[in-house]
């Protein structure tokens, strides 16, 4: 077995399941990942919890909790790409800020990720999607960015 070792976080792949066409997934350009000039250069993967009060008279001054709910979301970052002779979004990036605008149960879409060398993609089935800002100064690409919320558990699948 091999050991343990660092890798590229610009070759972790990112897919949104198109809400249109449910089992079909879009990759999102990375630096490896897509096809073309990359977009997506930063991503950040973040857990929250909920944790209820258990503290009583015998903790004698001392809190005590119980994590009851556990969260997370992955926000991705990078550059804004759009064809320059269609003026069409990149198409992750147009899938992405549709299903952002979709309210209630119409809000959830599939979203998956896997680090280079895994065999199984992690699947959040539901999730839900936020944009950030987008912009840029006199000498920057214009930015894009975009958080995606887990809904409900995550499962695995075969990468294929």
């Amino acid at each position: 077995m091999m050991a343990a070792q660092k890798y590229n976080a610009r070759d972790v792949r990112f897919q949104i399941e198109d809400y249109l066409s449910p089992g079909t997934w879009t990759e999102f350009r990375t630096a490896n990942g897509g096809s073309g000039e990359g977009g997506i250069n930063t991503f950040s993967r973040s857990h929250e919890y909920e944790a209820a009060d258990t503290t009583t008279f015998g903790s004698n001054g001392r809190s005590e909790t119980q994590n009851m709910q556990e969260g997370m979301s992955l926000t991705l970052e990078g550059f804004r790409l759009v064809d320059p002779a269609t003026g069409a979004l990149d198409p992750a990036q147009s899938l992405a800020e549709l299903q952002a605008a979709r309210l209630g149960t119409s809000s959830l879409c599939g979203f998956r990720f896997a680090a280079p060398g895994e065999t199984t993609w992690t699947v959040w089935a539901a999730s839900t999607w936020q944009l950030g800002d987008v912009g840029g100064g006199n000498n920057d690409k214009a930015s894009w960015s975009v958080t995606v919320t887990r809904s409900g558990p995550s499962t695995t699948a075969v990468i294929v």
